[in-house]
């Protein structure tokens, strides 16, 4: 039996379960409120669209996939960072195996504003978190950047090769670790 939604919270769980369960295409304003036990009316009090739906059920899908880990050293290190970064996107591509294509086509219709920026909103995030790490790290030679070559360069080219990655669904990230040796140390 269904249990009555009464939050965002609710809904954005059974939107989740949906797609973990049928996939993105059954994720709409109806079967969410099936899902839910309530009216589609009731949906429309937390959104206002099916467009508002998709957005922030795909937020919470990306901060499922790039939750912060419980070891905060991740983000210290710029080997274990990326480590960390392939292992979550191979968990993406076996908890939501169509996320990724889904994402990058930014979306069909209607949806397509709010799911490129959503799409924009996380990988910027990721980039600049490898910058970040790429300036702290303590194994980072001082010379490795200059004005010529900055650590945002290189934070873009890692985070290229990245997305090549999800692209090929290939998940092991040697390549990159080894590019990052030979680059920074």
């Amino acid at each position: 039996m269904n249990t009555v939604v009464t939050s965002k919270e609710d809904i954005l769980t059974a939107s989740r379960d949906l797609i973990l369960t049928q996939g993105w295409s059954a994720l709409s304003i109806r079967s969410v409120a099936n899902a839910c036990g309530v009216s589609v009316g009731s949906i429309y009090n937390y959104f206002h669209s099916k467009s508002d739906l998709m957005g922030a059920t795909t937020e919470r899908v990306w901060c499922e996939i790039f939750h912060r880990p419980q070891d905060p050293t991740v983000f210290d290190d710029t080997q274990a960072c990326i480590t960390w970064i392939y292992e979550r996107m191979e968990y993406g591509f076996q908890q939501y195996p169509s996320f990724f294509t889904f994402h990058s086509l930014g979306f069909l219709g209607e949806e397509q504003p709010n799911g490129t920026r959503l799409m924009y909103q996380t990988w910027s995030h990721i980039r600049d978190s490898l910058c970040a790490v790429l300036q702290r790290d303590p194994k980072v030679r001082p010379n490795a950047f200059d004005a010529a070559f900055s650590s945002q360069q290189f934070a873009d080219l890692l985070f290229s090769l990245m997305l090549a990655a999800l692209v090929r669904q290939d998940y092991d990230p040697s390549v990159v670790l080894e590019l990052v040796r030979r680059t920074l140390y």
